[in-house]
Parts: C-alpha cells; sequence; structure tokens
C-alpha cells in the first residue's frame, strides 16, 4: 500500500497536471454546461447552448463596444483611500489593494472615449469584478469625469452598469454620490448631449435609485438583474410570490422601464445607430 501511495498516485497525478491545465474549461451560470473558455471568449461571454450572458471585464467590454484601437481611456482623479478608516474582518486600505491588484484597475469604474462605427462617444464602464461595482467616492469622480469629457468634446456618453450599490465601507460619502451624479447627468441634460445607460447583470441598489434610470436611452442585456433592492429582500417585506422574471430586463421592457433588449453581439450597431439618430449624423448602420 505504501509503495501505490507514496509513488504510483504522485505520479499518476503529475501527468494529468501537465497535460490537462485547470483553466480551460468553465460553467455556463444558467445552464450549467461545461464551456471551452477560449471559445466563449470569442463568443463574447455568450452561452452557446443557452445564450445566457455571462460577466465580462472592463477591458472586453471597451473591446466589444469601440472600433478596433480606438479607443484612449483616461486618467481619473483620485480621492482619499480609506476617509473613514474602515475596519471589518479586513482594513478597507487592504481589500482596496487586493481588488487592484486582482482586477488591474484602480477603482469601479474607468472611462474612455473613441469611435463605435465611426461615431464618436465617450463610454464609461462599471467594473464588477472591482468590489461588485460598488459606488464610493473615487467612482463618483470618475463619473463626472466622464460627463465633463464627453461636454468638453460634445460627444454623447454611454454607461455600462455593473453594481451592488453602494460601498459600505464608505458610508455616507457613498450615498453622497447619488445626487452627485444626478446632478452631472442633468449637465448632460441641459447641454442637450445624448446620455445612453446599457444595463448588464446586475445593477441594483444606489446605482439604480440615481443616475441609470435617467438615460435618454434605456438597454438592457438578456435576463439582467435590474432593481434597488434584490427579489429575495423584496419577497421577504411582502410576503407575496413575485411574477416570474420579476426584475429581469425582459419583465421591465414589458413594464415600459427600459426601451430595448440587446444581445451582446448587436450592441455596437445599435449604440451607432442610436448615437446617428440623438446626434443627427445620418451614418445609421444597415
Amino acid at each position: 500500500m505504501s509503495w501505490l501511495t507514496e509513488y504510483v498516485r504522485p505520479r499518476i497525478q503529475g501527468f494529468l497536471k501537465k497535460d490537462i491545465p485547470d483553466n480551460l474549461w468553465t460553467n455556463c451560470d444558467a445552464c450549467d454546461q461545461m464551456l471551452l473558455i477560449k471559445d466563449l471568449q470569442k463568443n463574447m461571454n455568450i452561452c452557446p447552448h443557452c445564450g445566457h450572458h455571462m460577466r465580462a471585464s472592463v477591458k472586453e467590454r471597451l473591446e466589444w463596444t469601440f472600433d478596433q484601437d480606438s479607443y484612449t481611456c483616461i486618467e481619473l482623479p483620485k480621492m482619499p483611500v480609506d476617509p473613514l478608516n474602515f475596519r471589518d474582518k479586513k482594513r478597507y486600505t487592504d481589500r482596496l489593494k487586493e481588488n487592484r491588484a486582482k482586477s488591474q484597475l484602480e477603482e469601479s469604474i474607468a472611462v474612455a472615449h473613441g469611435t463605435i462605427l465611426e461615431q464618436k462617444a465617450v463610454v464609461a464602464v462599471m467594473a464588477f469584478e472591482f468590489m461588485a461595482g460598488t459606488m464610493g467616492a473615487a467612482f463618483g469622480e470618475g463619473f463626472l469625469a466622464a460627463t465633463r469629457l464627453a461636454l468638453l468634446q460634445q460627444s454623447p456618453l454611454i454607461i455600462f452598469t455593473a453594481s451592488g450599490g453602494a460601498r459600505m465601507q464608505e458610508g455616507m460619502i457613498s450615498l453622497m454620490q447619488m445626487p452627485r451624479t444626478v446632478i452631472a447627468v442633468e449637465m448632460l441634460k441641459e447641454a442637450k448631449i445624448p446620455y445612453i445607460v446599457v444595463f448588464t447583470n446586475p445593477t441594483t441598489g444606489g446605482v439604480t435609485a440615481s443616475f441609470a434610470m435617467l438615460g435618454d436611452i434605456h438597454i438592457a442585456e438578456p435576463n439582467a438583474l435590474i432593481g434597488f433592492a434584490g427579489p429575495r429582500v423584496i419577497e421577504n417585506t411582502v410576503h407575496e410570490k413575485l411574477p416570474e422574471g420579476f426584475q429581469r430586463s425582459e419583465y421591465l421592457l414589458d413594464h415600459g422601464m427600459i426601451d430595448m433588449v440587446v444581445k451582446r453581439t448587436d450592441m455596437r450597431e445599435t449604440l451607432a445607430n442610436l448615437i446617428s439618430l440623438l446626434c443627427n449624423t445620418n451614418t445609421q448602420t444597415s
């Protein structure tokens, strides 16, 4: 038995590890089918079996949205790192360091400008991979930077939302970003700059309660969760069974909360057409 466990078994395990890397496959969140990651990435992280739109990184969003090699990311304003000296199981500063190392991002928002099928645009992307896309002071400054850039370039602003809401580690400072972002949107409206919101899964909390619901056009990816409180919280509060698909993109479309549900593969063309219509550039794509 000693010979089997100490010699044969480790040799077999080592052989398998060399031939079968553990980062080649993943499972669909919806249908649980095993998917080859390389093929999934080629398909814009859409499951080929059930059509479920899986989460996407900031880099992927920007590459899928802008024309090839046409966009430039801007540097966002710096903010105080830990205004409340907050600590739960870890220090807030340590959480920020971990998330920055893991996501290769400075904050939960990235802003870039470029062209979408030759239409000029400023695009902000919320990073769910950075502390669940939560909204703190640095996020608020990033959103304001995006609106200022859109005003400066006289270009439409498009934001892809993905968030768990306010960032508890910043307390009231996080909640203050709600009126700040609303004021920023009003600046765009006064200047008649188009503002387009693209909801991705999930978009919840204070993000939904502020700038996310103030777009000129509201688009959502299929089956995205969009709401303030989650379905489980609402169900426990009202003590009633919620309708099928409650708070999902298709339900909100049927009830007039959003304007359209668009597959990820059609998003770039849809955005280009909307920019053309809203800016009257007369260069709609077919």
